[in-house]
């Protein structure tokens, strides 16, 4: 009789092919193990009707899970990383980090067009502070609009809505085979992308050596290293998907690069920091951006956008 390991995950799509992907290597590394996905539904899966920014909730897309694990009702489970609060619930840790496929954000628009031939005034959706406040800097002219729901209910209301574009994290349409559809990856010197994105991350009970150790199989390295330093950073500054911050960290042969912004909401004000430092300085890296971002006035945007002015 092959032992069970119980896998958690969100019901969307987009959530079930990540799970099933990594429940697929570790199937391959394990033939002696059999998995079950168990689905669930989160906070922010059944708030659609709410912008990410008002519920202001940490925890929105984890929460359910990570009970469960804590409950030994699952062995671990399967989050988009860029979803995790850089704080975990105690007991808890990312077993896994694995590699990252496309971090950039996709533009979809009605007709091809990338962003620099949107006609003036287009109407972009969005259900992102960062992207809102990095496309407005890019270019005042852009109206967005609130766009929540999953990667199908998002393409629909893109012409049921009649907007000119959506934007969405580019690694879930690759995932969901959809790359055709894709009018241009928005180079990161107009937006960069949120902490995390693009990774996918496993979490289970910081005290179960046997999972840990399973977990080992979908590791990799150089993506753990980049996420980290985002993730250092996103903690320092005390952010969450409320607050436009972008981050990307980047392995470059044996040198860990780290680039980040900082803006108001309605884009007039932007900075942008980077370094670089070893693979074992991720967390200082970190630190040491968040820190340069804040000196250079970042200080006093995020106290404005968390202050409501």
């Amino acid at each position: 009789m092959k032992r069970k390991i119980k896998v958690g995950s969100r019901d969307s799509a987009l959530a079930l092919w990540q799970t099933r992907w990594v429940v697929a290597q570790l199937e391959q590394q394990n033939p002696h193990l059999s998995f079950e996905i168990v689905t669930m539904k989160t906070k922010g899966d059944k708030m659609l009707d709410v912008a990410l920014a008002k519920i202001g909730d940490k925890g929105l897309f984890t929460k359910e899970l990570e009970l469960a694990m804590l409950n030994k009702e699952i062995d671990f489970a399967v989050h988009s990383l860029k979803d995790m609060p850089t704080a975990l619930p105690a007991g808890l840790t990312i077993g896994a980090v694995c590699k990252r496929d496309n971090s950039g954000d996709a533009l979809i628009s009605k007709d091809g067009r990338k962003l620099a031939e949107l006609p003036q005034g287009a109407r972009i959706g969005t259900s992102s502070l960062r992207r809102c406040a990095q496309l407005l800097n890019y270019r005042p002219d852009f109206r967005l609009e609130a766009l929540r729901g999953n990667l199908n209910t998002r393409m629909k209301k893109m012409a049921s809505q009649q907007l000119d574009a959506i934007i969405l994290a580019a690694a879930g349409i690759y995932r969901m085979g959809w790359s055709d559809m894709i009018a241009e990856i928005i180079p990161f010197n107009v937006c960069l992308p949120a902490v995390g994105q693009g990774a996918i991350a496993v979490e289970c009970r910081e005290d179960d050596i046997e999972i840990n150790q399973l977990l080992q199989g979908v590791e990799h390295k150089p993506t753990r290293v980049a996420t980290d330093a985002e993730r250092s950073l996103l903690r320092r500054l005390e952010g969450g998907c409320q607050v436009p911050i972008g981050a990307y960290g980047e392995v470059i042969e044996d040198r860990l690069s780290l680039q980040a912004i900082v803006a108001t909401l309605d884009g007039q004000r932007l900075i942008r920091a980077q370094g670089e430092g070893a693979l074992n300085q991720a967390e200082e890296l970190g630190i040491e951006v968040a820190d340069k971002l804040l000196s250079m006035g970042g200080k006093e945007i995020l106290q404005q956008v968390r202050s409501g002015d």
